[in-house]
């Protein structure tokens, strides 16, 4: 490994919380003299509160972060939503600048933290390949050199003299990691955007990330893809609420990670909407699983059927709207994605259910990631709305030969027979 190129000391970051401006610099002024004079907010309208005068009203994204990271490293970041994670990515990219701390980077940096971040949208795909070469301050021939192998990896060459904001999302995502990843930066930071991406280019983009690390050039990567994670990286950096947890060996952390994180949770119901994860449109009132006599289930045994029970309030007249959800495992391997036929339903509650058989799934930590689609409204998406734990059915009849790999571990319809003696 080589010498340290990023350093990273006693890193904290802060962001106010309430109105940011007024829209006038005079009246931004005026504001700020009322409250250096512990007065109220000159603007305020009737019914709103004065964030500007209240004490501790600001939440710190990061605190106290220290870490290195050596040149040709390939560096995991983890954690759970707002752990802190795009914050720590935006100020190493110096897209955004520390409240306090230290940060010493040596190399240029190419960075793709969000779909969007560095293009501008009524810019040519072409356009937008060299504007972000200028950026890192490469000169054209250099970005000539690269440009048709940009092209290629991104597989957009017929709409490269499109303005990009014609381009769908993947488009987007593809052209942009393929300018981050082939322009000549000692450092690359990538966000969780290749999520984005399909199955197929996002092992494309794996693979050319371990080509860039090979080079010797350093990787930053945040996913909530463990699997990637533990694959890809050497150092894993967990996160939890802008502290660093733990850091060291991927495997061992992501352990630690997924032993905390996913603990069981079977049930979970609000007794009123407004307390209730959704929207004007819908609420979801109640997810759950049980046995498939209605019983809550607490144990489940991966050779016993399941029951999904999903309640929700609609506050819509009439519209039609179906049930979506996807399983994932504990390293975000989505194992299947299942849907209900959308039909109609005029205001007021609904219940749905969707029944896992007997002898399909692993045993393995598992997630619910529902979804809540109506007809030309907004719906509904709650990641992680369930938790639960496959337990192995202990000794069958074949015999335990330990661990089965797999996501699942379907009990398929087998036929062996004596054909006939020697």
């Amino acid at each position: 490994m080589g010498k340290t190129v990023i350093s990273v000391e006693h890193l904290s970051k802060r962001y106010d919380l309430g109105v940011i401006g007024t829209g006038t610099i005079s009246r931004d002024l005026s504001r700020w003299w009322a409250r250096m004079r512990g007065n109220p907010d000159p603007y305020l309208k009737i019914g709103q509160v004065d964030y500007g005068n209240r004490n501790g009203d600001s939440i710190w994204a990061l605190k106290d972060i220290n870490f290195k990271v050596k040149q040709g490293e390939t560096l995991g970041i983890i954690g759970a939503n707002g752990a802190g994670k795009s914050t720590l990515l935006k100020i190493l990219s110096r897209v955004t600048g520390p409240t306090s701390g230290l940060v010493k980077i040596k190399g240029r940096v190419g960075s793709l933290l969000e779909v969007g971040t560095g293009f501008h949208a009524e810019l040519t795909g072409r356009e937008n390949i060299y504007l972000n070469g200028a950026i890192l301050g490469m000169r054209r021939v250099e970005v000539d050199r690269k440009f048709d192998e940009i092209v290629d990896f991104s597989g957009v060459e017929k709409f490269i003299d499109t303005p990009v904001k014609r381009y769908s999302s993947g488009m987007y995502v593809r052209l942009a990691f393929a300018v981050a990843a082939h322009l000549n930066t000692e450092i690359l930071i990538i966000d969780e955007v290749l999520a984005v991406g399909d199955a197929a280019f996002q092992k494309k983009c794996l693979g050319k990330m371990g080509d860039v690390a090979n080079e010797g050039r350093t990787v930053l990567f945040v996913s909530h893809n463990m699997s990637a994670i533990e694959d890809f990286c050497q150092r894993v950096i967990l996160l939890r609420q802008g502290q660093i947890s733990s850091q060291g060996n991927s495997s061992e952390v992501i352990e630690n990670y997924l032993n905390v994180t996913n603990r069981n949770l079977h049930e979970r119901h609000w007794d009123h909407p407004d307390d209730a994860p959704g929207n004007q449109n819908v609420r979801l009132m109640y997810v759950g699983i049980e046995n498939l006599t209605g019983e809550s289930q607490l144990n489940l045994r991966v050779d016993k059927p399941l029951r999904l029970r999903f309640r929700i309030l609609s506050k819509i007249e009439s519209n039609k709207f179906h049930f979506n959800f996807q399983l994932y495992t504990a390293n975000h391997v989505c194992v299947f994605n299942t849907a209900s036929i959308p039909q109609t339903f005029p205001r007021g509650v609904v219940e749905a259910t969707c029944d896992i058989p007997a002898n399909l799934l692993n045993d393995n930590i598992y997630s619910v990631s529902l979804m809540i689609h109506c007809k030309g409204v907004e719906g509904l998406h709650l990641p992680d709305a369930l938790i639960f734990e496959m337990e192995d059915a202990g000794r069958s009849d074949w015999g335990w030969y330990g661990k089965w790999i797999g996501v699942m571990r379907p009990k398929l319809n087998w036929n062996v027979a004596f054909m006939n003696e020697e």
